[in-house]
């Protein structure tokens, strides 16, 4: 009876499974980014130089997507060779400790705005996972690129106290205030790939 039951449910599963499309991030045309505030007067912008993953879902209101993101945090760059190199250190992302930055989603929920998806997931930094929730805008309707592959654009931003994630340190000015605030936007622009379809063996 057991045995029925697995199979049964197996058998309910497999057209979903069958079904969903599969797409993986191309890193040449995908940006991971974020922001601070320095001394609480300026912006200072940072990028990662490289961003891979996967992503996947069967239904059109993408309720069922799947999400993975990986981000090389020994990639990071602000234009600030000094700056670059504190970050990578233990102070900060530890990159020879943990050398990625992840996202696996969780669930897709109806976004706030229209044509907006709300998607909850598990970041991980500095080997801290939390439960993030990214504002989506997108995906895009599909485009075929000149080499014949077809492609979607998303992107994806949230807002994080990297305190959450053990990024603690700061150093206090003499006027009051931190030299780098604690809350930190991340945003995410992703051009995804669909997945060639497998083909059945003879």
């Amino acid at each position: 009876m057991l045995r029925n039951l697995v199979l049964a449910t197996a058998l309910l599963a497999a057209p979903a499974l069958a079904n969903a499309t599969e797409w993986t991030v191309d890193p040449a045309h995908s940006t991971a980014s974020f922001t601070v505030k320095h001394m609480m007067v300026s912006t200072v912008r940072g990028e990662f130089g490289k961003t891979t993953g996967t992503a996947s879902w069967s239904k059109p209101d993408y309720s069922d997507a799947q999400v993975d993101v990986t981000i090389d945090a020994s990639t990071v760059d602000t234009r600030e060779p000094k700056r670059d190199a504190h970050l990578r250190s233990p102070d900060f992302f530890d990159v020879q400790k943990f050398p990625t930055l992840t996202f696996k989603s969780k669930r897709v929920e109806k976004g706030k705005e229209k044509g907006h998806l709300t998607l909850v997931g598990e970041l991980t930094i500095h080997g801290v996972t939390k439960e993030v929730a990214f504002d989506v805008t997108g995906p895009s309707p599909e485009m075929k690129t000149p080499f014949g592959t077809i492609a979607v654009g998303a992107e994806a931003k949230a807002k994080i106290n990297r305190k959450d994630f053990g990024l603690n340190w700061n150093k206090a000015l003499e006027a009051g205030g931190v030299l780098v605030s604690e809350d930190v936007n991340i945003d995410i622009n992703l051009e995804l790939s669909k997945k060639a379809p497998l083909k059945a063996e003879k």
